[in-house]
């Protein structure tokens, strides 16, 4: 079979992104780029469309003039079209329409406490690509030149995926990691078990119960997957389980930011939340980045939550063999094994070796912190002036820990933090908001000062964000109306019931234990 279509989208969307860069390059959008207050995005913006573009340019040509006939190289270069459409739109939208939208909402003025219409509804570059695709696919249809290249977003997530391996330390792993085994094992292991429960008192058949068990319970798609093996589960009870969790994880995806704006919660608390009551890896991703479109720290806490509940996948694949061949007479053997080397997720290895790739200080310094490390050799510029010092002297009788007492001491006699331990403690007492705000902005500044971001975990930084535009637009663009109905009565009613009881409890847990600074 030919895969490449002889059509010219390729070639005009090439067109575009280089004539996009070229007139950033020569000034020419000056106007539009400080309207839209997208400054810091002029490298990319002149980068990108070149790099993009050229490459959509001399493939397109190939498209159009090219002899096409059935192998890997038509494969593969047929997928650059889909590939280039969704990174075309991902490109608009991240630099044009949510910085407008952006704007408007300012100009509306706050709806809720500070913060602005397009904040509180999550109206951002991730969400806006992702409802993009959704229309697209519902109301337009994705183009026949570019369906094999959409399916190149899900590789988009999985490498943003990867990546965030470079972004972690040793320490920050061990706490976050802690944090969530706890609240994954409770949460994995009690609404799967709830899901057989409920699936037994409604007498759906134990296959469906299965399937379905591992998709509420453990990762969404990715275990239902590994399970449907195990427990004998036919197509039509894998269509039915995606399906209540794709309607479910929609839901979510665009109900989880905007409560989370509403009750403030920080980073590592959404992080936390979204990555345990978000059944699907990618609705997760989404999730955090609507959360917080201008960084990933939500997106770190919450993928390590996410990948924690991959890791447990194995042990619910097997309690669920178990189970099954217990509650089936008839029950055929199946190579567990097997099933779980097959049906394990590649990437979260390729998380795994990123990280301890990461943790020998191959990225940057070993002991960094969220993708920066501790460094106080300061230009003058970033020390404090004798007015900081006044202002944090006439307040440092407040300070009752003897440790922040004495990290605080000695900022004040050096003008800067000395080291990762008083970093620290100054983190915590700017935490505990025992100062003015005029002073703990200042110990802010001192704190924020020490830190270094690596220039490789930059550039990882800037990747991780692309991919994730990139793979949650073509998400949305594999989101059809048709699919969501696919759930049928039953599991959606057990796999409604089961998730909206986890995201309630996790919920409740995350505001009652977790903090900011673990």
């Amino acid at each position: 079979m030919v895969y490449t279509h002889k059509h010219p989208a390729l070639l005009i969307m090439g067109i575009l992104m280089v004539a996009l860069g070229t007139l950033v390059s020569f000034g020419m959008m000056e106007g539009v780029i400080k309207y839209l207050q997208i400054d810091k995005s002029v490298g990319e913006l002149t980068t990108l469309p070149y790099i993009f573009g050229g490459i959509a340019i001399l493939v397109g040509l190939w498209h159009l003039v090219g002899e096409h006939t059935e192998g890997h190289l038509d494969y593969y270069l047929s997928t650059v079209a889909g590939a280039t459409f969704i990174l075309f739109i991902a490109m608009i939208i991240k630099w044009f329409v949510d910085p407008y939208i952006a704007v408007l909402g300012k100009q509306m003025g706050p709806i809720m406490g500070d913060k602005y219409i397009h904040e509180v509804f999550g109206l951002n570059y991730v969400v806006l690509g992702i409802l993009t695709g959704i229309i697209i696919v519902n109301f337009v249809g994705v183009p026949k030149w570019a369906e094999n290249g959409v399916r190149l977003s899900r590789l988009g997530l999985k490498t943003g995926v990867i990546l965030l391996g470079t972004l972690y330390s040793l320490a920050e792993l061990q706490q976050l990691g802690g944090l969530s085994v706890i609240m994954i094992g409770f949460f994995v292991l009690g609404s799967a078990g709830l899901v057989l429960w409920m699936g037994a008192r409604r007498n759906i058949p134990n296959s469906m119960g299965g399937v379905l068990a591992a998709g509420i319970g453990v990762c969404g798609v990715s275990a239902t997957v590994a399970a449907a093996p195990v427990v004998q589960a036919k197509s039509l009870e894998i269509a039915y389980t995606i399906g209540t969790i794709l309607l479910w994880g929609v839901v979510c995806m665009f109900l989880f930011p905007m409560i989370g704006k509403m009750l403030d919660m920080g980073p590592v608390q959404f992080g936390a939340w979204a990555g345990t009551g978000i059944l699907n890896s990618a609705q997760v991703a989404g999730a955090a980045l609507a959360y917080q479109p201008d960084g990933i720290e939500t997106l770190k806490v919450a993928e390590i939550f996410n990948i924690t509940r991959v890791l447990v996948l194995p042990l619910i694949v097997l309690w669920l063999a178990v189970w099954y061949v217990k509650r089936e007479e008839n029950a055929p053997g199946v190579n567990l094994v097997r099933v779980m080397f097959e049906k394990f997720p590649i990437f979260v290895l390729g998380f795994i070796l990123m990280f301890a790739l990461s943790s020998t200080g191959v990225f940057s310094p070993a002991a960094h912190d969220h993708g920066k490390y501790f460094d106080n050799n300061l230009p003058e510029a970033k020390l404090l002036k004798d007015e900081n010092i006044a202002l944090l002297k006439s307040e440092q009788d407040k300070v009752q820990r003897e440790t922040q007492k004495a990290a605080l001491t000695r900022l004040l006699e050096n003008r800067k933090i000395m080291s990762v331990d008083d970093y620290d403690d100054i983190r915590g007492l700017v935490n505990a908001a025992v100062l003015s705000k005029p002073a703990n902005d200042l110990l802010k500044k001192a704190h924020t000062s020490v830190m270094r971001t690596a220039p490789k975990i930059d550039m990882f930084r800037k990747w991780i964000t692309w991919l994730f535009a990139f793979g949650l637009v073509g998400l949305g663009m594999q989101i059809t109306f048709a699919s969501i109905m696919q759930a049928g009565g039953q599991p959606l009613i057990i796999g409604g019931t089961v998730g909206t009881l986890k995201a309630v409890l996790s919920l409740i847990v995350v505001i009652l234990f977790v903090r900011e600074t673990i």
